[in-house]
């Protein structure tokens, strides 16, 4: 016991010098952020977050790798961010949804959130400068790409992506009851309910009265009020209503994740594998989108991915969203898009760090 005592007595002394450490890393950040502020430029700056993460998982050489120096560290540079200058973030709402968990996860618990009842509610609260960062889905691996998305990225050209992460959606069985036979009514957004079917079959839930919910948050909060009811939601829906995770990873694929894109008014600066967004109308005769693509190949451009949207005309036409590899300061990219923006009618929609 007294060994024990004695390296407890040692954590508290490393703890008081790694908090000693990090107010004078906010001094730092906070005289930082008041020259940006005097000059306009924008707090975040994903590239820069990025560098420091490489550096540190590439030094490290204890106990803390890559995925804990992450988690560390970004929380870190939420607080930071919120020191240089609190900024206020949209996401769509309600609170409680993998949106809000995906703001979370980049800009920190202190963050000033706004949720919003749709995706485009966030892009035109952007363009109103009632907030500085929007977080919104642009595309999942099972369900595909999140259409409203892709459609004002089109509409407001004055927003752009300025970096992207990827969540994996986990659904969590919440409940104050603890013996499930006691369950009598479980709550949850129909196609969360239906990404369950085997876990709800497993415990013999299936027969359970389900109520359907106009998301997985709601869910939880209709869940909070009623006793013997259960809710399929979010861990931070559960968080948020202080409802017990009975059961956690409870849906059929494990591998289910959403790409989520972080929108703002400004121009990154270029990092290391960096990505570019634009979308491009092609020529209205046979070939039209291959003659787009060779352009990308003779310019040695990797694409990594293609996607088709209607413009929703008369005339039933297309417009192609697509993700390169590279920045748009790049030189070979440059001499695509000046080169062939008008044929194509090309929209840059933003230059960030690749996380996929």
């Amino acid at each position: 016991m007294n060994k024990i005592n004695e390296f407890r007595r040692e954590i508290d002394r490393v703890d008081d010098k790694i908090l000693e450490l990090l107010n004078e890393r906010m001094n730092f950040v906070k005289a930082i952020g008041a020259l940006k502020h005097s000059s306009g430029q924008s707090i975040y700056r994903p590239e820069r977050e990025r560098e420091i993460l490489d550096r540190l998982k590439r030094q490290s050489d204890g106990h803390l790798k890559g995925g804990a120096i992450e988690a560390i560290y970004s929380e870190i540079f939420a607080v930071s961010r919120n020191i240089e200058f609190p900024e206020k973030i949209a996401f769509l709402g309600p609170e409680g949804t993998y949106s809000h968990q995906a703001a979370q996860s980049r800009f920190g618990a202190q963050g000033i959130y706004l949720a919003l009842n749709s995706i485009e509610a966030v892009f035109e609260v952007l363009s109103n400068k009632e907030a500085k960062y929007g977080v919104v889905p642009i595309e999942n691996n099972t369900e595909g790409a999140v259409g409203a998305t892709l459609d004002c990225l089109g509409r407001h050209q004055d927003i752009k992506i300025v970096a992207e992460l990827y969540i994996d959606i986990h659904h969590s069985f919440a409940t104050f009851t603890e013996d499930v036979k006691a369950i009598k009514r479980i709550y949850s957004h129909p196609q969360g309910y239906n990404q369950c079917r085997q876990f709800l079959e497993t415990h013999m839930l299936s027969g359970v009265e389900f109520v359907p919910a106009k998301s997985t948050s709601q869910a939880a909060r209709m869940a909070s009020l009623e006793e013997g009811a259960a809710a399929i939601c979010s861990h931070i829906a559960a968080k948020l209503y202080n409802i017990p995770i009975l059961f956690e990873k409870i849906e059929d694929n494990l591998a289910n994740r959403t790409r989520f894109i972080v929108l703002s008014d400004f121009k990154n600066a270029k990092g290391v594998k960096n990505k570019t967004s634009i979308l491009a109308k092609t020529q209205d005769k046979p070939g039209g989108l291959l003659s787009l693509l060779e352009i990308f190949k003779n310019a040695n451009i990797n694409l990594t991915k293609l996607e088709s949207r209607p413009t929703k005309g008369r005339d039933f036409k297309r417009v192609f969203y697509l993700d390169f590899e590279g920045h748009i300061d790049d030189e070979n990219i440059q001499s695509v898009l000046e080169g062939n923006g008008k044929i194509y009618d090309i929209i840059w929609l933003g230059s960030y760090i690749s996380e996929g």
